[in-house]
C-alpha cells in the first residue's frame, strides 16, 4: 500500500512517491488563471508559478499567460526531480519502516488511537494497514485518501502536466527528493505524532480545505490562498520547516541562476508563493524586482 500510494500532505501541498502518466491540460483555459510572476534582468527571466500537486480530472488552467511564459522558458525546474521521485519507492518505503516488533498505533495514546482507528475505518481502510510505518509517512497517506477517493489525483496535477509539456526543455530540481523526505523524517516521534492526530481530527475537512484553496488557486488570489495556509498550518516551528527555510534555499538558488543567461519556469506548491515568508517578499528582501503577470 505505501510503495502504491502517492505520498502528498494536501494542505502542506508537498508532492513525493511514485508517479503515474500525467493528463494533459486544456490550452485554452476559462479559468482567471493561477498567479505567475517573473524576475528579469539584461539577459535572464525566471518565471515564478504556484502549484498544486493532486487536482481533479478535467480542471482547466493553462491559459495564454502561462502558455507564453513556459513556451518562452527553456529550463524547467520543479521542487524535486520528477524521474529520481518516480523510482525512489523503494528507498521511501524503506525509511518509514518502524523497527522490527513496533506498530504504529502502540506508539498512541489510548484516546488518539481509538480516533486514529475511526477514521480509517470511515475511509474503508484496515486498521492494521498503517502499522509499519512511522507517524510521519502515515501522515501523509492518510492526508491523501480522501483526496484520492473523492476523484483528486497527481495525474491531472499540474507538475505531472507540465512535465509531459516540457519533455524538451532542459530540467532542474530545488530538492532532492531524500531532502523532502527529511523534512518530515527526522521530526522528534512526538512531533510526529501530534502531526499525525491533527490529521486525523481535520480528515472529514481535508477536500473541502484543498477546495477552498484550489479555488483561491484558480482566480489567482495569492492573498487570500496566504491566509488559508496560514490557517492550515498553525504550528509557528512546523510553518518555518516546511516553508520558510525551503523557500530561503530557493531563493538562494534563484540568486545565483540570474548569474546566467537564459529563461527558466520555476514551478512550485503555490503555498511558498503565498503569505508571510513567500518566496517572491525573500527575494524583494534581497533587492530583487518580482512582478506579478496578470491577464
Amino acid at each position: 500500500m505505501f510503495r502504491k500510494l502517492t505520498l502528498t500532505a494536501s494542505a502542506l501541498a508537498l508532492s513525493l512517491g511514485t508517479l503515474a502518466s500525467p493528463a494533459m491540460a486544456d490550452d485554452h483555459a476559462e479559468a482567471s488563471g493561477p498567479a505567475l510572476w517573473s524576475l528579469s534582468d539584461e539577459d535572464t527571466t525566471i518565471y515564478l508559478f504556484g502549484t498544486i500537486h493532486v487536482l481533479p480530472e478535467g480542471e482547466t488552467w493553462f491559459d495564454d499567460r502561462v502558455a507564453a511564459a513556459f513556451d518562452a522558458s527553456e529550463e524547467l525546474v520543479f521542487e524535486i526531480d520528477m524521474d529520481e521521485a518516480a523510482s525512489s519507492a523503494q528507498m521511501m518505503a524503506s525509511l518509514a519502516m518502524l523497527p522490527e516488533g513496533q506498530t504504529l498505533r502502540s506508539l498512541m495514546t489510548e484516546e488518539n488511537r481509538a480516533e486514529y482507528e475511526a477514521a480509517l475505518d470511515g475511509l474503508g481502510v484496515p486498521a492494521a494497514a498503517l502499522d509499519p510505518v512511522e507517524p510521519w509517512a502515515a501522515t501523509l497517506n492518510l492526508a491523501m485518501l480522501p483526496l484520492m477517493q473523492a476523484g483528486w489525483q497527481p495525474n491531472s496535477g499540474v507538475e505531472m502536466v507540465l512535465r509531459q509539456r516540457g519533455e524538451d526543455k532542459q530540467r532542474g530540481a530545488l530538492e532532492t527528493v531524500e531532502e523532502q523526505i527529511a523534512l518530515f523524517d527526522t521530526l522528534p516521534m512526538d512531533a510526529q505524532l501530534e502531526l499525525l492526530d491533527a490529521t486525523v481530527e481535520n480528515l472529514d475537512r481535508a477536500v473541502s480545505s484543498l477546495e477552498a484553496m484550489k479555488a483561491e488557486w484558480l482566480e489567482g488570489d495569492a492573498d487570500t490562498l496566504g491566509e488559508i495556509m496560514n490557517e492550515e498550518m498553525d504550528d509557528p516551528e512546523l510553518y518555518e520547516r516546511l516553508l520558510v527555510n525551503r523557500n530561503r534555499n530557493w531563493v538562494d538558488w534563484i540568486e545565483t541562476r540570474m548569474d546566467a543567461p537564459g529563461t527558466v519556469f520555476v514551478a512550485v506548491g503555490a503555498g511558498h508563493l503565498a503569505g508571510e515568508g513567500s518566496v517572491q517578499s525573500l527575494l524583494e528582501e534581497r533587492g530583487l524586482t518580482v512582478e506579478r503577470i496578470d491577464n
